[in-house]
């Protein structure tokens, strides 16, 4: 996962929008439910409402029409769940792979992109979205001045992976990163209504890791190995914590990541930890803009890991960064980090 970005530098804002995206979102402190409302409007689905968890904090939303997918993992969810015709652009910075690698090239293709940088308010004003997925601190920022508050005053409404809510000081929320993947596309099937369809989704998500998980444990033999996950850093070391995708990836294909104990998300550790904690795989997040190559090469040469028994026996398993972040591809992830433990075996 990139670590944080600069301070975006705020353009002035364009405050006569603010009254063409009027009506704030309306919280609500009652458990789940739908509100058909009664608009004279020809579609009804325009005055459905319906309260859903944004992290910790219940939230009314009305179906959307114009969503804004910050990063793959966003844009994936909503595409899995047949939402194509109502995500009206996607915002993909570099670190994403090309979009045409992905499994929903077709509906990628069918809807606009609208920036390669990070995701800030006036891309989301200029567009009109009425919705907004993206994550705490990867798209939505304090420091560069796009949260749920400010959309929510601007009539924008918003959501975030209950993976990232873990780090959200307002209402948190935390749950095992595969576990948040499912609570997103329930929540965002409730959102979108089409429920069935989410239902469907994550049912076969769940059978796929439970598939898995049994053949690991068929094949168990002794302690899981020992599995580093290195993100970034030559000076420090970024890393996943017990809070990330990586982190179930690595238990559920009968492995061990060896900073599980750490209760974060991407977080920097020392070599020295590295080191002593003896990793047999290292797992490579594979950015666009920083090749997994390099990263190997590196390990490779770095006195701080070239003894590593990983490097050593060149034991390096790369994982997509779309197969890291929060959302459907980390599945893909699973199987194939699961069919590379069992090569080793062979």
């Amino acid at each position: 996962m990139p670590r944080s970005p600069l301070p975006f530098r705020a353009t002035p804002t364009v405050t006569a929008l603010t009254t063409a995206l009027a009506g704030a979102l309306l919280l609500s402190g009652c458990g789940a439910s739908v509100d058909s409302g009664s608009g004279s409007s020809g579609d009804k689905s325009a005055d459905r409402k319906v309260t859903v968890q944004r992290c910790g904090e219940k939230v009314e939303y009305r179906t959307p029409r114009r969503a804004v997918a910050y990063e793959g993992g966003s844009a994936d969810k909503l595409f899995s769940l047949g939402l194509a015709d109502r995500v009206h652009g996607y915002v993909m910075p570099p670190a994403n792979p090309p979009v045409s690698e992905s499994p929903w090239a077709e509906d990628y293709a069918k809807v606009e992109k609208l920036s390669d940088d990070l995701l800030n308010k006036e891309i989301v004003v200029d567009a009109k979205s009425d919705f907004v997925v993206a994550g705490w601190n990867s798209g939505f920022s304090d420091q560069r001045g796009i949260t749920p508050e400010i959309l929510d005053k601007l009539g924008v409404q918003s959501f975030m992976h209950t993976e990232s809510c873990y780090n959200y000081p307002k209402y948190p929320e935390k749950k095992a990163p595969f576990e948040g993947l499912y609570a997103d596309l329930d929540r965002l099937g409730r959102i979108f209504d089409v429920q069935k369809r989410a239902d469907r989704v994550v049912g076969d998500l769940r059978k796929r890791v439970r598939a898995v998980e049994a053949k690991a444990e068929e094949g168990a033999s002794g302690p899981r190995l020992p599995v580093f996950l290195y993100d970034s850093g030559t000076d420090e070391p970024f890393t996943a914590g017990n809070q990330v995708p990586p982190n179930d990836i690595i238990k559920s294909a009968g492995a061990r990541n060896i900073f599980a104990g750490l209760d974060e998300r991407w977080t920097e550790v020392s070599w020295e930890a590295v080191a002593k904690a003896e990793p047999e795989v290292i797992m490579i997040l594979d950015y666009g803009d920083q090749p997994a190559a390099k990263k190997i090469d590196f390990l490779k040469k770095s006195p701080h890991t070239k003894h590593l028994p990983a490097v050593e026996k060149n034991h390096f398993f790369i994982l997509d960064y779309n197969e890291g972040i929060s959302g459907p591809r980390n599945i893909d992830g699973l199987e194939k980090f699961a069919k590379y433990l069992r090569g080793l075996d062979g």
